[in-house]
């Protein structure tokens, strides 16, 4: 019958390198929380129960996990003091009761982790190992506990750094803080540690210990080159930016993978959740975010910057357009230099042309805005036609009112669209034209101040102006 199994995820720590008053959990890497990922892994792994030990700005972070993931099956516990690993786990124990199984042991703190290393990890042990560490094989084993063997090559102890002689620091082999564990082992033996150390800590790598004095087997699995990075925590931000770059690695090669072409994979940002699909052109200096989608055959040209938009088929994307909670309709064409921020909806062959701006926007099939205009709190039907220079004046100090355009209606250049005001369908407004009220369908819109002309004026002008100069 094949074991149950649990996890316990360390995330107590105060994180105190990252130098922030946001908990290094909740930082980001790649569009997610740091300590997403290693939910994320803990629900891939099907696992029967996942509790987290929280402590340090337990309320943020328990907030945040559960607004996140409302369905998962997790539970909390609450490290009150910061006494030390094994305390944090022995915290745990009472959301574990009566359980029966392996626990894993991870940290919340290790976005790179993924199921493929865990399965590889699993796969790697004996049916009798009752303590299993993870380790990695590091060039430079920084402030990593070492895993310690006896004279018959017998993994016997993990030292932590502060704890070892100057002999044992040269070991290469780490501990990744990554551990799998009988339950009632794992219990016992956390009830029999002391804190006679360095750190004055009820240290976790105490468990390699207690097994081995019990002779009870205990396996060591170690990481090398690329899975051992993986297995690499966050403490400070130069970790952060080192995961967030791995990260963005996969994310990319996956969207190539895919059928997306990235011009530039180094200088593109692809956010976790954002969803690409095939026949995708993406040049250098992209950054897809949120929940972005991006449909088949698009075009998206340097420089732009997309959160939570939805790009259909076709479309084509100029250089440097930023957009925001948008939906960019099928073949259409936006910017360059253009502005789509929340609530903008396009619908098929709209064009937005450079140094437009719109906000809460819906443009019907085939209508255009081709330069210069801010379109606000308005509604452009179908075919509609709107000039260099438009502004929907939509808001008087206090209060939002929306412009409505109708169809195949044509609004010439330099015109002031005064809401709550409606343009009826096939209407014309003159260029220069301030609209303060509705405008019936065909009708002509005009309000413009007679052209007056002098004739020789300019040449008296410019006499005067030279006798007065000398």
């Amino acid at each position: 019958m094949k074991r149950q199994n649990a996890c316990v995820m360390m995330a107590a720590g105060k994180g105190t390198r990252m130098k922030s008053i946001t908990s290094k959990l909740l930082h980001q890497v790649a569009g997610k929380a740091v300590i997403d990922y290693s939910i994320d892994l803990a629900i891939d792994m099907k696992l029967d129960q996942i509790v987290l030990v929280l402590g340090h700005q337990r309320d943020q972070i328990q907030d945040h996990i559960q607004k996140q993931y409302p369905s998962a099956p997790l539970s909390f516990a609450f490290q009150e003091q910061q006494l030390g690993t094994a305390h944090a786990v022995a915290c745990a124990e009472p959301c574990l009761k009566d359980f029966d199984g392996w626990v894993w042991i991870l940290s919340g703190d290790v976005p790179c982790l993924h199921l493929e290393l865990m399965q590889s990890f699993e796969k790697s042990l004996s049916d009798d190992t009752l303590v299993a560490v993870a380790g990695m094989h590091l060039d430079d084993p920084k402030s990593y506990g070492r895993l310690i063997y006896d004279e018959n090559g017998k993994f016997c102890a993990i030292r932590e750094a502060k704890d070892c002689t100057d002999a044992e620091r040269l070991n290469q082999n780490v501990n990744a803080g990554l551990y799998r564990v009988d339950a009632k082992l794992l219990f016992e033996a956390l009830k029999s540690f002391d804190r006679n150390n360095a750190q004055g800590e009820f240290y976790l790598t105490d468990l390699v210990k207690y097994a081995y004095q019990r002779n009870l087997p205990t396996q060591a699995w170690i990481c090398k080159g690329e899975q051992a990075t993986d297995l690499e925590g966050i403490n400070d931000r130069f970790d952060l930016a080192q995961a967030q770059s791995r990260i963005c690695q996969r994310i990319n090669r996956k969207a190539m993978m895919n059928g997306a072409t990235l011009q530039d994979p180094q200088r593109t940002y692809i956010e976790a959740s954002v969803e690409i699909g095939s026949d995708v052109i993406i040049e250098a200096n992209v950054s897809l975010m949120g929940k972005s989608k991006i449909g088949n055959f698009v075009t998206i040209e340097q420089g732009c910057r997309l959160e939570d938009v939805v790009v259909e088929d076709y479309a084509t994307l100029h250089a440097y357009t930023v957009a925001k909670q948008a939906v960019i309709g099928a073949d259409s064409q936006i910017g360059p230099f253009a502005r789509l921020r929340e609530g903008t909806v396009l619908e098929k062959d709209v064009k937005i042309g450079n140094f437009v701006e719109t906000k809460k926007l819906h443009m019907g099939e085939g209508a255009k805005a081709s330069h210069l205009s801010y379109l606000g709190d308005a509604h452009v039907g179908a075919h509609s036609n709107i000039g260099a220079g438009v502004i929907t004046c939509n808001y008087d100090g206090f209060d939002k009112f929306k412009t409505t355009i109708g169809k195949g209606v044509f609004v010439g250049s330099d015109c002031q669209l005064v809401a709550p005001v409606v343009i009826g369908d096939g209407a014309i407004v003159g260029a220069g034209t301030t609209v303060t009220r509705n405008v019936e369908a065909g009708a002509l819109a005009l309000s413009r101040s007679p052209q007056v002309g002098k004739e020789g004026w300019a040449e008296g002008f410019r006499a005067r102006k030279k006798k007065s100069n000398q």
